[in-house]
């Protein structure tokens, strides 16, 4: 693949949605006379076709993008070919996606576009009102869809393709930027009472009592962002009982690229604790963990459970459900094996060969309805029939722990990033496997 293909592919290997919400609001008025023009079709792709109004609006785009971009295009006929052989692999995902039935319904296009609408400052409706006074609205829609749809085929067919060995998995962790990678990035917010040189010693006590009197303010549970700003207020309207203060959130950091001050500190801190006054040689700071990511420190609630499931079909009214439920409930809490029952009538196919038995499940790994219920239970504690969007359940909890899941964590934080070192390789070789294997037949 020559280098201007790759850049064709880069503009255009189907827009990103980021790029649809400008594409959108630039390209109204093109796309809006390219309607009125006769379509016709210009390309033959296994059961599927190019029309002439496709390859028009994707030049467009390409050429938006590559000006915008100041990207060099290549001569006006290889550019032809690479955007008809763009259109090619585009239309054999679409049509592998209609083939596993791969579809998104109008509340998740909607979501998409309530993000895009946040992007260019608007409400959905005002941006919704913005695309059809421009006659694009059901064309945004419709790339959308596409976009996703691709995405998933692209996400589905590369990934099984990826391998990740345990030895690549241990190499990357052992490596320099694998260890950096996996360091967890810490959120800090902070209080500076600065001190000055001229300050006396009796100056520099009283701004340490000052700082002492923020710490318990915010620790009676004001905010800690709140405290700061009342402070400086306080400072600036010449208040005797205030210092002037500075501050502010220093963004997401690792703690090597922290301030050396708070290197040692804001590790051992918990999420949302402030910590006492630290002096520096600028004053006393009061420095808060507002949040943790990609921590390998995983202690994780774990809940045993099994259940009867009791679902309404074609031949089982609710009610009857909810009865045979009752009377599951009954049989269970009147001495009889909890795991035949579950054998002889639960409508759970991945847990009735196991007589309902569940496993241990992290805290969020179970159904919120059913999550609920479980979460009330007792150790050994039968539930009474409850309903669920599944149907009638009759559930028990067989044990509760809490486990370390740190290496399990770490091992599949490196096969991520593995895995998306690999993906973009792997997905250019699938594309130029699906474009041999294709009939097309380009119509002049």
């Amino acid at each position: 693949m020559n280098k201007y293909t790759r850049h064709i592919l880069a503009a255009s290997r189907t827009v990103s949605i980021c790029a649809i919400a400008t594409l959108a609001m630039l390209s109204g008025s093109v796309i809006a006379q390219e309607r009125q023009v006769l379509d016709r079709v210009i390309a033959l792709v296994d059961e599927g076709v190019i029309l002439q109004s496709e390859y028009d609006a994707r030049l467009q785009e390409i050429l938006q993008r590559a000006e915008e971009m100041d990207m060099q295009l290549p001569p006006p006929a290889q550019l032809r070919e690479q955007v008809m052989e763009n259109l090619i692999i585009e239309s054999l995902q679409l049509q592998l996606a209609e083939r596993v039935g791969i579809r998104f319904d109008d509340d998740t296009l909607n979501r998409v576009m309530t993000d895009m609408a946040r992007q260019n400052n608007m409400t959905f409706e005002q941006y919704v009102d913005a695309l059809e006074s421009q006659g694009v609205y059901l064309t945004t829609r419709e790339r959308i869809r596409k976009e996703l749809a691709v995405n998933e085929v692209q996400r589905g067919m590369v990934n099984r393709r990826i391998n990740i060995t345990d030895q690549e998995i241990g190499n990357y962790l052992n490596s320099e930027s694998g260890r950096d990678a996996m360091a967890p990035d810490y959120l800090v917010d902070q209080i500076l009472i600065p001190v000055l040189a001229t300050d006396s010693p009796e100056v520099e006590r009283a701004k340490e009592a000052f700082a002492n009197d923020l710490r318990q303010q915010i620790g009676g549970g004001e905010d800690f962002a709140d405290v700061r700003m009342q402070a400086q207020q306080a400072a600036a309207a010449g208040s005797a009982r205030a210092f002037a203060v500075s501050g502010g959130e220093l963004g997401w950091r690792k703690a090597d690229r922290l301030p050396t001050l708070f290197a040692d500190i804001v590790p051992d801190m918990t999420t949302g604790a402030v910590s006492e006054p630290i002096r520096s040689s600028n004053g006393f700071h009061l420095i808060k963990l507002s949040d943790v990511r990609g921590d390998s420190n995983r202690l994780v609630k774990q809940t045993e459970a099994r259940h009867v499931l009791i679902a309404p079909n074609e031949i089982r009214t609710e009610d009857q459900a909810r009865r045979l439920a009752q009377e599951v409930y009954e049989r269970i809490d009147g001495g009889e094996d909890f795991n035949i029952v579950a054998r002889q009538l639960s409508d759970d196919t991945q847990s009735v060969v196991a007589g309902g038995d569940l496993g241990w499940v992290s805290d969020g790994g179970m159904p919120p309805e059913f999550a609920e219920v479980v979460s009330e239970l007792d150790i050994g504690e039968l539930s009474e029939p409850f309903r669920t969007s599944f149907g009638w359940h009759v559930a028990e909890v067989t044990g509760r722990r809490e486990q370390d899941l740190s290496r399990e964590y770490r091992r599949q934080q490196a096969t991520n990033a593995l895995r998306e070192r690999k993906f973009d390789v792997e997905l250019e070789n699938w594309m130029l496997e699906i474009r041999d294997e294709a009939y097309v037949k380009i119509i002049n």
